[in-house]
């Protein structure tokens, strides 16, 4: 196949597969979703480093599907933008093979995330352990040797990257019927969607199952048990939510990816083909949203980070003392009057919610009125101490 000679030749003839009208639309399309998922995934980022509260095992594999999904917006999205505004593809053989080895990578990168996201809340829920960031340091190492395994296999001689029918991007080459090609496809498959999708069933099968048998139990229903099974269930819908939404976007691409391997290569039309291609770049742009909608960590922080001047208003607001005239200091201690030294000085303690008032009188008890400003001869000194 000599790419470059069949652009070229495809673009004198001005040949296109779709219409003019059609190549914008997917353009616009294509730019909307990674400008969003772009910025979405950021804005996860700079939460993650910025916050302290935020920084844990779990978020950290949050952040690893962020930068995944943030790299296929810089990297995966850009060359097929540039072909839809061209009408086909423009770029040169290596660069197709770039551009399908990293969309599979950081594909790979993140439903295998998702997997070990699954597990996590796995062995919390069900067997009650807790992972640490060595843990997820490691997860994280693994996935991205396994993902670059199964997608340097194809630079080495095992299947090859070429242009998708939709000629707008490039992918494995599905409709090769040569048994090597074919058995590529079929392992591909096999490890890197049908595996974690099973672990992900597994995992969250057994998670709602537990948290049933929890619900059930009449001995455990304390607040402190209802708490947590409350947290561990909406966390767990969280990531299951995410999960539904990635298998939503990937699956049909997967289907159609099978149909071109495995069957006749006329079933397979361009616009079947780029609807579920488009459809799965999609899911780069949700997943913060998930996590901003669905955690109240996540909501919080980026509250603060957008709104940090109404933040500093508030401080300052609760930091202020109240006015006297607001709040009147009630006295709630009175010293007893001590017979044998009338010469004693008499004390007082009032407070009212911003500090702690001492009064200290020369003479007598008598009424005393703080708040009056004149027409009292009694003489005292106030002392007023505020609060740490």
């Amino acid at each position: 196949m000599n790419l470059p000679n069949e652009t070229r030749a495809g673009r004198s003839t001005e040949h296109y597969i779709f219409a003019l009208g059609t190549y914008k639309l997917l353009a616009f399309t294509i730019g909307t979703i990674g400008v969003f998922g772009f910025c979405n995934n950021v804005f996860v980022i700079i939460l993650y480093c910025r916050f302290k509260r935020l920084r844990t095992p779990t978020n950290l594999l949050l952040v690893n599907i962020s930068l995944s999904d943030l790299l296929v917006s810089v990297i995966g999205i850009n060359f097929t933008f540039a072909s839809c505004v061209k009408g086909g593809w423009i770029w040169s053989q290596s660069t197709c093979i770039w551009d399908g080895f990293s969309n599979s990578l950081f594909g790979i990168v993140s439903i295998m995330t998702l997997a070990a996201l699954a597990y996590e809340r796995y062995i919390r829920v069900v067997h009650a352990q807790v992972v640490d960031f060595p843990w997820a340091w490691r997860a994280i190492a693994h996935i991205w040797l396994y993902s670059l395994a199964w997608t340097g296999a194809p630079l080495l001689g095992w299947n090859r990257y070429t242009l998708e029918i939709h000629r707008l991007g490039c992918s494995l080459d599905w409709t090769s019927k040569d048994p090597n090609d074919a058995s590529f496809i079929l392992f591909f498959l096999l490890a890197c969607f049908f595996v974690p999708v099973g672990v992900m069933i597994y995992c969250y099968g057994n998670i709602l199952y537990t948290v049933q048998r929890l619900r059930s139990l009449q001995d455990l229903q304390t607040v402190q048990i209802i708490k947590i099974l409350r947290y561990e269930k909406k966390v767990a819908v969280m990531f299951l939510l995410m999960i539904t939404c990635f298998l939503v976007c990937w699956t049909p691409y997967a289907v159609v990816s099978m149909m071109e391997a495995f069957g006749r290569k006329s079933m397979v039309s361009p616009t079947l083909a780029i609807i579920p291609s488009f459809f799965a770049k999609s899911s780069t742009a949700y997943n913060p949203l998930i996590y901003v909608f669905m955690s109240r960590k996540f909501r919080r922080c980026l509250l603060q980070l957008l709104c940090s001047r109404i933040s500093w208003l508030q401080r300052n607001l609760k930091e202020r003392p109240l006015a006297p005239i607001e709040r009147p200091i009630r006295p709630i201690v009175v010293s007893s009057t001590c017979s044998s030294t009338k010469a004693r000085p008499k004390k007082r303690v009032t407070f009212n919610s911003s500090s702690i008032v001492f009064i200290i009188t020369g003479d007598d008890f008598q009424h005393l009125d703080v708040t009056s400003k004149a027409g009292n001869s009694t003489q005292f000194n106030v002392i007023q101490v505020r609060p740490l």
